[in-house]
């Protein structure tokens, strides 16, 4: 059975979700069309006034609806330690850390040569520009913990030699509460090279 051209469309639209298959699509837009359509109407308008007025700080290139988000305008962040990551999710993660006062900066992807994206294609460039500007002591490579996570870190440190400030990555290893025999090879390779004293 085919839907009509309209549900399709929707369907076909809700698809473009993460995570969402065929069905959730149409489970999702029949929910809608057949039970909510106030939350369809309030949707529509909400994905449309973010889709039109948010775009990235003018400064750490997260999402943002004014020229300078919230963290990067409030006078009490740590100016002199940057922190990078890959995707604006990555600050809210650090954010309920309540464990970093310092500033951001969003790269917008990783590095991946198989997939065509290089150094030009995600914020490099404007990251060493944010960095030449002088108030930076130390830069906090915080992008994902994956291959092309750690070749990315790797290539921002390498261009950051040069630079006298000081360059760190986050720690990888066993997650609080987890048990060893579950933890996998490379993870326990990471949490034993970067111990600490007690």
């Amino acid at each position: 059975m085919s839907f009509s051209p309209l549900i399709q469309q929707l369907v076909t639209a809700l698809r473009c979700l993460p995570g969402v298959g065929p069905k959730s699509a149409q489970r999702m837009a029949f929910h809608l069309l057949e039970r909510d359509r106030n939350a369809a109407l309030e949707l529509s308008s909400a994905l449309r006034l973010a889709a039109e007025q948010v775009s990235q700080c003018q400064q750490c290139r997260t999402l943002s609806e004014t020229d300078l988000c919230q963290l990067c305008a409030s006078s009490s962040r740590d100016r002199s330690s940057l922190c990078v990551l890959e995707s604006p999710m990555d600050v809210l993660a650090i954010e309920h850390t309540n464990s970093f006062g310092g500033v951001y900066f969003v790269l917008g992807g990783h590095l991946s040569p198989i997939d065509g994206v290089g150094p030009d294609d995600i914020g490099i460039q404007q990251l060493l520009e944010r960095i030449n500007e002088g108030e930076i002591k130390e830069v906090i490579l915080a992008t994902n913990p994956t291959v092309e996570g750690d070749a990315t870190a790797h290539y921002i440190a390498e261009q950051l030699k040069r630079e006298s400030l000081k360059v760190t990555r986050i720690a990888h290893g066993v997650p609080v509460g987890g048990e060893l025999e579950y933890v996998d090879g490379g993870t326990l390779a990471h949490a034993l090279a970067g111990r600490r004293l007690l």
